[in-house]
């Protein structure tokens, strides 16, 4: 996955100069961001803390972690049973 230039402490600056009154196009220009991807911010962090971001980022990291512990347990245990149908 490609890394973002900007930091959610960043984004969430630029949402809120959109929403003390600057238009998207202005801000578009001054970042150098497109529209879609002012957008997107706007989407996944509208309304948004820089806690609140920070809590989103761990549980995120949280969740990828869980879900990659996962398929490893699950790949585990179809190993042991394939291991087990050959011996028998």
């Amino acid at each position: 996955m490609r890394k973002s230039r900007f930091t959610e402490e960043q984004i969430i600056k630029v949402l809120k100069e959109h929403a003390a009154g600057l238009s998207a196009g202005e801000l578009c220009r001054k970042y150098g961001v497109s529209d879609a991807t002012f957008y997107k911010w706007r989407s996944r962090y509208g309304g948004m803390e820089v806690s609140d971001a920070r809590k989103l980022k761990a549980l995120e990291d949280e969740n990828r972690r869980l879900k990659k512990l996962l398929a490893e347990s699950m790949l585990d245990a179809s190993t042991l049973k394939e291991m087990l149908g050959k011996n028998f």
